[in-house]
């Protein structure tokens, strides 16, 4: 990832999350490394570093002598200096967790209750929001992100259909957010969401450009393009699910006939292979499949597709092997140095993770990237906030 930070006074926010996000990435890493890597003075990542690690978001291992003269000090994130909760609601229920500065997962809670409605998801978050905090400093919480499928603001589209949370049209999902948990609150697309997990936790170390396909309920993605998740023009880009790539095929409940997640999601696996079974699911699905990932490329040229989302690992295994002999596209380059498509390294867990990253980018977001807190008004600097605990 190419950082660049600022050395002017009004841009210290900025300065800290770029720094941040070179340790994340790169530590442990030395003072003089951060500074090379992100283009700003030695002076100013030591005094950034040094706030940074008094406030608790990184810990210092002292250098070891080795010979003459005692090596620098290196830098890495602190796990549990800070703390966010993701919250992924889809028509089969609601999961949360706690995830920590290092992508971990610490706790996770699941409600199996299909098809709720607005009211009774934002009841349940509140009680799960509640359990899970309890015991931790609230000033260490950055925030609440909750993820569900869309796409959103589309007549016919939006909330309509076993795929999506029919009945929820009228319902300010910000608002609802916001008012049922005590912490900022972040929404966003289940497919966004978890791309910029990935982003954060998975794949986005290796690559920069890449194509998330999320395999959930329905079908989706997202494209990472220069480290930012692109959302078009209504925040509903790369809705994939329905490009209708069988022709005069099922009938869909956008209205179309044929799309792409009628035959590949988890919707569709389940219904067909409790109908033909897993092998002869695979097979239907195959030419369908490999149709999509041409699809894909031809139209972002992404450094490579990451399957993830919702599908059980043996599921998303027999599903990545079925691209072992893909058509040719814009992916089919003789010098590529990755696989056209790739596993997600957060697997299952890739909608938690991302739902809590919307909160954590508030500290590793340097690019501007940084999701807007639901209500709209700014969520309070938390850097300031934790400087006040920590100053005499």
């Amino acid at each position: 990832m190419a950082l660049s930070g600022t050395n002017q006074e009004q841009a210290r926010l900025l300065n800290r999350r770029t720094v941040l996000e070179a340790i994340r990435q790169h530590g442990p890493i030395s003072r003089a490394d951060i500074a090379r890597a992100v283009g700003l003075t030695t002076q100013t990542v030591s005094t950034i570093t040094g706030e940074l690690h008094e406030r608790g978001f990184l810990t210092l291992t002292p250098g070891k002598p080795k010979g003459r003269g005692f090596p620098a000090p290196s830098f890495e994130i602190a796990p549990d200096g800070g703390f966010a909760i993701g919250v992924s609601i889809s028509p089969r229920g609601l999961e949360a967790g706690l995830m920590n500065l290092a992508g971990d997962l610490v706790t996770r809670r699941t409600v199996d209750a299909p098809r709720l409605t607005a009211a009774e998801a934002f009841g349940r978050i509140s009680e799960l929001v509640a359990g899970i905090a309890e015991g931790r400093d609230e000033d260490k919480i950055l925030g609440v992100g909750m993820s569900m499928p869309g796409p959103f603001g589309v007549d016919g589209m939006s909330f309509v259909g076993s795929t999506t949370m029919e009945g929820w049209t009228e319902t300010d999902i910000r608002d609802g957010l916001r008012e049922c948990v005590p912490f900022p609150a972040f929404v966003d697309g289940d497919m966004s969401a978890a791309a910029h997990g990935e982003r954060l936790y998975g794949r986005g170390t290796e690559f920069r450009d890449f194509f998330y396909l999320y395999m959930g309920v329905g079908l989706g993605g997202a494209m990472i393009f220069n480290n930012q998740v692109m959302r078009g023009a209504h925040g509903n880009a790369s809705e994939i699910g329905h490009i209708p790539l069988v022709p005069d095929g099922a009938p869909c409940f956008c209205g179309n006939r044929g799309c792409l997640e009628r035959y590949f999601s988890m919707e569709a696996y389940d219904r067909r292979a409790a109908e033909i079974g897993e092998e002869a699911w695979l097979a239907e699905v195959a030419p369908i499949f490999r149709a999509a990932i041409v699809t894909i490329e031809n139209l972002y040229d992404p450094q490579t597709i990451v399957l993830g989302g919702q599908a059980p690992a043996t599921l998303q295994a027999r599903i990545l092997a079925l691209a072992e002999d893909l058509p040719g596209s814009l992916g089919a380059r003789s010098d590529r140095t990755a696989p056209r498509i790739v596993a997600s390294r957060a697997g299952s867990d890739a909608v938690i993770r991302g739902a809590a990253s919307l909160a954590v980018s508030r500290v590793f977001a340097p690019s501007g990237d940084i999701p807007t807190p639901a209500g709209g008004q700014p969520a309070p600097d938390l850097f300031a906030r934790r400087l006040e605990k920590v100053t005499p």
